[in-house]
């Protein structure tokens, strides 16, 4: 069989300066040359003149012993450990005082956004007021004042505030009454298994009322799984579980958890002044949502609050979550203004490290590499789930 003469040939494509597909590779190839070249002589440069000046290079100081304390860890530590245990604190208190203000900052924030959009012309203007204020007013500034109100105005140890029974406050931080014992990690155990037990609800619930319209009590059942497994974790352990109450001996109190005036400022700071920007985004989201939503929820019955929750919400995530996502990664840079206020952060601890050290490049690449890793893991999580909660077209 021989092939069909007759059949259309493709045209050869000649290599041109007129093809636009063309003259874009040899773009791209330009820049990248440059790119590679600009890395190539920085760092050559800067290898050149450390070298020149006798500065060792490398992470190897990182096994030293660092010789400096730090105030609060969550994790044991002393001046004789190494450098690298030093820094892994200083990421460590970075990240609770991050997880902590972010929880924070989106349930005062989701407050605020709903109530600057009451019908109650009061709570509105409140609202309104407080997130203009706190939005307009520089984040190192409110670190500096609220640092202050506690280390200040806050009285000593000996005229502590107790507010509720256990808890002080003084301008030595903040004191609460501790668990100890075996049982805690029977009750952990039991919590984390609520959890993963409310999760599995969730998912069953919400394709068997996609399937029959029937809503699941999911609230009322999840927090009686959130208060029985502990418990129940903790009666078959049978092991003791004490609280230990703070007490005050001399001039400061012994016993119980400890927050430190600087991470209390810090805390306080970032969350006050986050969840004000937390506020303007889920206001606009719930903005999105047509009024028609409303007024066809409240035509079948259902009441103002449980049309917020069930109906406008839901819709209002999908513009929602990219912008909130955006406050998340700013709440957790942020958090390197700690050390104005004496914070241990990384940022802090990196910074003793390299002036002992004088590793400044390698100082500053772990700080950027620790950020940069953080910073990346929020934002997968959020883009996940942002396309959990995504309209699927068909």
């Amino acid at each position: 069989m021989t092939k069909n003469s007759s059949l259309p040939q493709s045209p050869k494509r000649r290599l041109s300066w007129h093809d636009p597909s063309v003259r874009g590779l040899i773009y791209q190839v330009l820049i990248l040359g440059i790119v590679g070249f600009a890395v190539w002589y920085l760092v050559s440069n800067t290898l050149h003149n450390l070298a020149v000046r006798n500065i060792s290079t490398g992470f190897d100081f990182l096994h030293r012993e660092a010789g400096f304390a730090i105030g609060e860890s969550a994790v044991p530590y002393t001046p004789a450990d190494t450098y690298g245990r030093a820094i892994w604190v200083g990421l460590l208190n970075t990240l609770r005082v991050s997880v902590v203000g972010i929880i924070l900052a989106t349930l005062f924030g989701t407050v605020l956004g709903i109530a600057r959009l009451s019908k109650n012309w009061l709570l509105s203007r409140v609202a309104s007021t407080y997130i203009e204020v706190m939005r307009n007013i520089p984040l190192l500034l409110q670190l500096f004042f609220w640092y202050a109100i506690i280390t200040e105005s806050m009285p000593g140890p000996r005229n502590a505030l107790n507010p509720v029974a256990g808890v002080f406050i003084s301008n030595r931080g903040l004191k609460l009454p501790s668990l100890h014992g075996d049982a805690l990690d029977w009750i952990a155990g039991g919590l984390a298994l609520a959890i993963v037990g409310i999760l599995l609800l969730a998912h069953w619930a919400k394709k068997r009322q996609e399937a029959t319209g029937i809503i699941f009590p999911l609230g009322r059942v999840g927090l009686a799984l959130l208060i029985v497994l502990p418990l129940a974790g903790w009666w078959l352990s049978g092991a003791a579980l004490t609280i230990e109450l703070p007490e005050l001996k001399g001039f400061n109190f012994i016993g119980g958890v400890s927050m430190s005036p600087e991470f209390t400022a810090l805390l306080v700071g970032l969350v006050m002044y986050t969840s004000a920007f937390v506020a303007e985004v889920v206001r606009s989201g719930i903005q999105s949502v047509n009024q028609g939503q409303w007024e066809a929820a409240g035509a079948i019955g259902l009441s103002r609050a449980r049309t917020l929750r069930l109906v406008i919400l839901p819709q209002a995530l999908r513009v929602i979550i990219p912008p909130m996502t955006s406050q998340y990664l700013n709440l957790t840079k942020n958090s390197s203004l700690a050390v104005a206020i004496g914070y241990p952060d990384i940022v802090s601890v990196v910074n003793t490290t390299l002036n002992q050290t004088g590793q400044a490049i390698e100082g500053i690449l772990i700080i950027m590499a620790a950020y940069l890793t953080v910073s990346l893991s929020i934002s997968v999580f959020m883009n996940w789930y942002n396309t959990r909660i995504a309209l699927v077209e068909r």
